[in-house]
């Protein structure tokens, strides 16, 4: 059954968003969140603007769109944190709300060679270490949407 708008963290804005994330801004047709769980430097999540659809339901033109946005911030993380690799996740069993992971892995680092934990609250940064990290990310996707 799906998530009505109502309850869903994305659409209503609402303080379970904010304990987990930080919005860094606007892309094509996403919104762009810091997750304050940093286990992974520089994870962030791609979130789909509209509530209820489906990743198999979006038109050919929506789903290249949201597709470039997700690689518009991978290539941004890349290049700032320089991962080993990144994975991709778009799990959504709780919530009706398009939206894709995207979690740096490093060799030496957090649960590498591993699915990666949602919420592991082992690493969490201060307000001027976020603010120093969304800028970065910011600034990177700027550059990968100049093209």
């Amino acid at each position: 059954m799906p998530t009505p708008i109502s309850e869903c963290l994305y659409c209503q804005n609402n303080e379970t968003l904010h304990r987990l994330m930080i919005k860094i801004g606007d892309l094509e047709v996403s919104q762009l969140f810091l997750f304050k769980e940093q286990s992974h430097p520089g994870r962030c999540n791609v979130v789909y603007k509209t509530h209820g659809i489906e990743f198999h339901e979006l038109s050919d033109e929506q789903r290249n769109a949201f597709m470039r946005d997700v690689a518009n911030v991978a290539k941004a993380i890349s290049t700032v944190f320089n991962p080993d690799k990144i994975n991709y996740g778009a799990y959504a069993d709780t919530i009706s709300h398009l939206h894709m992971h995207i979690v740096p892995k490093y060799k030496d680092g957090y649960g590498f060679g591993g699915v990666f934990e949602m919420n592991p609250q082992k690493v969490a940064l201060s307000d001027v270490e976020y603010a120093e990290v969304i800028e970065k990310i910011k600034k990177e996707v700027a550059k990968q949407l100049e093209g």
